[in-house]
């Protein structure tokens, strides 16, 4: 198709409303009014000749043709974007924008991103930290780190370093502890992947208990909630050196399992960026300092 055929506003309006489900919250972000954002995203099914929206009393809903279209006007929006900043005030930068795990952010990578800026100034970090679960396209992210076995669909993954879960609780809970045992009868505060605990009794030599306790999606809750007196958690305890250093949590026994590690990945169709492949060389290499 001829691309001079399709105004670049109606592009903006669709990504726009399909990223966010609405035409009119994509009014919003892009200053005009709902019913222009409209038109301009009728036109462009008219242009295509191809319905994109699902129009109904509840809002609006993607078709095929418009779930296969969202990700390429996403990835080519950010690009331009990433591409504009970098010559604002008329200096190269690169910007590379990295998804991370709550955790590890805030256990191990930011202490460290000082360094890295300080090598490499050209190079602008923008971190977005989730809870494991992010779509590496429509979120805009250049990597992801992320835990895991390693295997994404579509994704290349770099393995940084393993992540051994141990139990931790408040210091006056862990008073009532005598053995493993004790945690048969304690509530358990459990992450979304629920064979952890039973794989940490059955590394015990214990029965695993019924499920019970809170569910979080994430490990900084847990420890919050831990050391609470909420309960114990089952938590990488790598990540949260200084709160054992602190007395905030304890360790009450040593007793650990490994069902996954931390990975650096990438989509296989995206190619590397200098600033990605930099961040990449540079990370490596602190976690291999560390094993």
């Amino acid at each position: 198709m001829d691309l001079s055929r399709i105004p670049l506003n109606a592009l903006r309006a669709f990504e726009a409303s399909a990223r966010l489900q609405s035409f009119t919250r994509a009014g919003l972000e892009l200053r005009v009014s709902q019913t222009a954002v409209s038109h301009q995203v009728k036109s462009l099914e008219e242009t295509l000749r191809v319905p994109l929206f699902k129009r109904g009393a509840r809002g609006v809903t993607l078709t095929d043709e418009g779930q296969a279209l969202l990700p390429v006007l996403s990835d080519a929006f950010r690009r331009m974007s990433d591409a504009l900043n970098r010559l604002e005030d008329g200096n190269f930068r690169e910007i590379l924008t990295i998804g991370v795990v709550s955790s590890f952010a805030t256990g191990w990578l930011l202490s460290r991103l000082r360094d890295f800026s300080s090598l490499h100034p050209h190079i602008d970090i923008r971190l977005k930290t989730n809870n494991n679960r992010a779509d590496l396209l429509t979120d805009g992210l250049d990597c992801f780190i992320r835990f895991g076995d390693g295997s994404w669909h579509g994704t290349e993954a770099v393995a940084l370093f393993g992540a051994k879960l141990f139990p931790v609780c408040a210091p006056e809970f862990a008073r009532l502890l005598r053995a493993p045992a004790d945690l048969l009868e304690k509530p358990l505060l459990r992450s979304y992947r629920l064979n952890e605990w039973a794989l940490w009794f059955q590394s015990a030599d214990l029965p695993p208990p019924h499920s019970r306790g809170w569910m979080f999606d994430t490990s900084l809750a847990i420890v919050d909630a831990a050391a609470q007196g909420a309960g114990i958690g089952l938590v990488p305890v790598r990540l949260f050196e200084r709160d054992l250093e602190s007395g905030r949590i304890v360790q009450p026994f040593d007793i650990g399992i490994e069902t996954g590690g931390y990975w650096l990945t990438w989509l296989k169709s995206r190619e590397e960026t200098a600033a990605m492949q930099t961040f990449r060389s540079w990370l490596k290499d602190q976690a291999a300092a560390e094993t």
